[in-house]
């Protein structure tokens, strides 16, 4: 039988998740633990990509006319674009890396759960009881259906703190597609929907921790709002129809003109 491409990453993943089962890990925890460490391992990654989104959100404006100049020329478009993302030291394609790194695992991992469901390993394949079995789809089971909608409000969650700088047409596509996704992930294993499951978690953590933690990032060529407290700037004085301004009047020389009240007079007694 000739092997798949795909067994030595298979193999990979299978001996990750019986080290962490060796510790006394249960299987379900041990991918858990998995996803745990593959996000501690991409966050240098993650914060070039906070980075990177908080210089597409200075550059915002500027990238909008671009797009309104170029609007009918579309490989003009991209040409102006690619060349101010180059002076402008900008990555589009970093907010994808996380992801694409993944993949690997995602792909792994289910052929790992999936060999699981033929052959079940020694031990306990259940998740807090409430998951029967973390080799079998998740359409087997109620539970499944509970994981399915924490999946996808998870990441609904997610899609909202990742995608600040993309547009709204974009915004509400990337908000729609985990609910597209629901039919073709229900038929996969319980295992794998807990992976994704937590990683989604993971990242509305970082979100939350991140939008705290670093400033907001201020839009390039955005004037500062005035507050009360803020003094008017000098006016110039205006105009007198030459192009000059009138001459501003001199100082009187004459001392102020001192007004003298008059003294009350006492009222006469009766």
């Amino acid at each position: 039988m000739i092997a798949s491409p795909l067994t030595p990453l298979e193999h990979f993943l299978r001996h990750i998740l019986d080290a962490i089962h060796s510790i006394g890990v249960p299987w379900s925890w041990s991918i858990v633990v998995l996803t745990v460490l593959v996000r501690m391992l991409l966050v240098p990654l993650t914060v070039k990509q906070i980075h990177s989104m908080q210089n597409m959100q200075r550059h915002a404006p500027q990238m909008k006319e671009i797009q309104k100049k170029y609007k009918g020329d579309r490989q003009k478009l991209n040409e102006e674009l690619m060349k101010f993302y180059k002076e402008n030291n900008i990555n589009p394609a970093s907010s994808c890396l996380p992801l694409l790194l993944q993949f690997p695992i995602f792909i792994g991992l289910y052929y790992t759960l999936r060999t699981f469901s033929k052959h079940p390993p020694p031990g306990d394949l259940s998740w807090l009881h409430f998951v029967p079995s973390i080799a079998e789809k998740a359409n087997a089971h109620w539970s499944g259906y509970v994981l399915i909608v924490v999946y996808v409000v998870s990441q609904l969650s997610s899609t909202y703190f990742m995608s600040g700088t993309m547009q709204a047409s974009q915004r509400y596509l990337m908000m729609a597609l985990p609910v597209l996704f629901v039919p073709f992930i229900i038929r996969f294993p319980a295992g794998l929907v807990l992976y994704w499951m937590t990683t989604n978690l993971w990242t509305v953590g970082q979100g939350l921790i991140t939008r705290r933690l670093i400033p907001k990032t201020p839009v390039a060529g955005a004037q500062p709002k005035k507050s009360s407290r803020t003094p008017p700037k000098d006016q110039p004085p205006p105009d007198d129809g030459n192009g000059a301004a009138p001459p501003k009047p001199k100082p009187s020389s004459q001392p102020p003109r001192q007004v003298r009240r008059k003294k009350k007079q006492p009222r006469a007694r009766r």
